[in-house]
């Protein structure tokens, strides 16, 4: 029986309460609450490794794999 699921990330509040707003479900229907920490974000800094290095071309209008192609022999 696959049971109807809703995942909602939220944060604690500043006393270490937690307040679930407008589930979709109906009043008083018995749920579960699982409450797992989400993984801490590290900076942003080594996102995109290779932004602001420069591309060279060798040989751009050369065909790229040619002897792969079985339709060629």
């Amino acid at each position: 029986m696959d049971l109807p699921a809703h995942r909602l990330e939220t944060r604690l509040a500043e006393d270490g309460t937690l307040t679930l707003e407008h589930l979709p479900f109906r009043p008083g229907q018995a749920v579960e609450v699982i409450v797992v920490p989400l993984p801490e974000k590290g900076p942003l800094e080594n996102a995109y490794p290779l932004r602001g290095l420069s591309v060279a071309y060798d040989r751009p209008t050369e065909p790229v794999a040619e002897q792969d192609w079985e339709a060629l022999s």
